[in-house]
């Protein structure tokens, strides 16, 4: 990730911490069950957000550069994170 792509990922980070914070506060604050959800939920939509920026980087760079290598454990090393990753998401 460059260096700007970098900075607006954490500024996102940053962020999405701040929502979290402002969930726990509305919570502390006894405030109305469906508004806290629909901030958990705009915050688990954020942090989709990012996900998404960073395996698209991901996919551009790290396993395009193990797609085309001459190493065929590196690639399948690299294919299986990507399964993996997404297992997990759908879990």
């Amino acid at each position: 990730m460059d260096h700007g792509d970098k900075a607006a990922t954490v500024n996102r980070l940053k962020s999405i911490a701040g929502h979290v914070n402002g969930i726990a506060a509305m919570v502390e604050q006894d405030r109305y069950c469906i508004d806290v959800i629909k901030q958990i939920q705009a915050a688990e939509a954020a942090l989709a957000k990012v996900s998404q920026i960073i395996l698209d980087k991901h996919l551009h760079t790290c396993l395009t550069t193990a797609v085309r290598g001459d190493d065929p454990d590196e690639r399948e090393r690299v294919l299986a994170e990507i399964s993996d990753v997404f297992s997990v998401t759908n879990r």
